[in-house]
């Protein structure tokens, strides 16, 4: 198939995003780290903010509430995030980095930079992608794939 095939091209973002997270996930293990690659955004959004609920980092990270639930149970499990009862609402949990995740956080800090450094070498100092990813969410944020594809079946 051609390189620049429209029709390869969602083939080849999971491509390469798989061979970026099972990357993570081999260095991570290499490191002895309990961690998985998507808890990263994560703990960044917990540097900026103590206390978080669900509904605040699936709204912030733009993924779905049962994806982010299955994050932080991770998370939780393996002792990186506690969980607190919302006074004013019991069905809202209250989450919160544990000491485990505070204390290792310098280290991941360090991990993740050196990552964006081997993005930045990937992408041969070119970072013109992330412009092009913009368009390409904002695009299909005022229509999605279905819709635009329904219309040109219409004009076909």
């Amino acid at each position: 198939m051609k390189k620049n095939d429209h029709l390869t091209f969602t083939a080849r973002l999971k491509r390469i995003s798989d061979n970026l997270l099972y990357g993570a996930k081999d260095l991570y293990k290499t490191l002895n780290l309990e961690i998985e690659p998507n808890w990263h955004l994560i703990f960044l959004l917990f540097k900026e903010k103590n206390t978080l609920t669900i509904t605040e980092i699936a709204e912030q990270l733009k993924i779905s509430q049962p994806g982010v639930i299955k994050i932080v149970n991770k998370m939780k499990t393996k002792k990186y995030l506690k969980a607190e009862k919302d006074k004013k609402d019991s069905r809202i949990q209250l989450l919160k980095l544990t000491t485990k995740a505070k204390k290792e956080l310098p280290k991941l800090e360090g991990i993740w930079s050196a990552g964006e450094k081997t993005i930045v070498d990937i992408l041969d100092n070119n970072t013109e992608i992330f412009e092009h990813l913009d368009r390409i969410e904002i695009a299909i944020s005022k229509s999605d794939y279905k819709e635009r594809t329904l219309i040109h079946l219409d004009n076909d």
